[in-house]
């Protein structure tokens, strides 16, 4: 029987708004193929985990303060997360994640939080705390092999510059900075994005693109994943799209 290792990382201080449910959705995707997901947690004062030995990194949203106790923690695996994208190692970092994941966050007071700068761009939150990027949002996301309309919650003061490869347009919503044209950022194993909701749960197809990747990957073969009856998370979609784009 195929399965996945997925690694949660510090899910006691990055867990804003439901992001476990990510790890959830791929969780129950899986198991309806007869798949399974092994999930492992690290957090500060953990035993230093072996980022090589699995298949995704999952790291969630988190505020200005826990960012600010973790980055030096997190600092310490630089050379090894790197080498784990590097190598092709699936990483979906959400909000506070994709923040770490640059070259720093400057907070509202000017605090400097450093980032692992394995990517170049960089976040500034807005002085005034009262304005944030904050609504559901839609984006087009090109997969490579397929195109589709991702949909989430994004609620962020941190305005992120410097995007060289975009997760997404942004159809509907701010994405990284008031009123942009991009959303996130993306490599063919890297999602790193400010959409919550859990992301996954509305986006059934972007959870099967990780999966079909990672198993791929693992196994080096190629298969086709089981379709699953996504009826009713089709009709969720419907709606929410004709709400905010008017397209349905």
């Amino acid at each position: 029987m195929k399965e996945l290792n997925l690694l949660y990382m510090y899910p006691d201080m990055l867990e804003l708004y439901g992001d476990i449910g990510n790890i959830k959705v791929l969780q129950y995707r899986m198991r309806k193929r007869g798949l399974i997901l092994n999930i492992d947690t690290y957090s500060i004062e953990d035993k230093a985990p072996d980022f090589y030995s699995y298949d995704i990194i999952f790291a969630g949203g988190g505020a200005d303060n826990e960012q600010s106790i973790l980055s030096k923690d997190l600092i310490k695996y630089k050379s090894f997360l790197k080498e784990a994208i590097d190598n092709g190692v699936f990483f979906l970092l959400i909000c506070g994640a994709y923040q770490l994941f640059g070259k720093y966050y400057k907070g509202v007071d000017n605090n400097i939080i450093p980032g692992l700068e394995i990517f170049d761009y960089y976040t500034e939150a807005i002085p005034d705390r009262s304005k944030r990027c904050i609504g559901n949002i839609v984006i087009d996301v090109n997969l490579g092999d397929f195109t589709t309309k991702v949909i989430g919650f994004e609620n962020h003061g941190g305005q992120t510059y410097n995007i060289s490869s975009p997760f997404g347009k942004v159809l509907f919503g701010n994405g990284n900075k008031f009123g942009d044209t991009q959303e996130g950022f993306f490599l063919k194993n890297v999602i790193a994005t400010y959409l919550h909701g859990p992301l996954l749960s509305k986006n059934p197809d972007l959870a099967d693109y990780i999966l079909h990747y990672c198993l791929k990957r693992k196994y080096n073969e190629e298969f086709e994943l089981t379709k699953l009856d996504d009826t009713f998370e089709n009709k969720c979609r419907e709606q929410l799209l004709d709400r905010f784009l008017n397209i349905c």
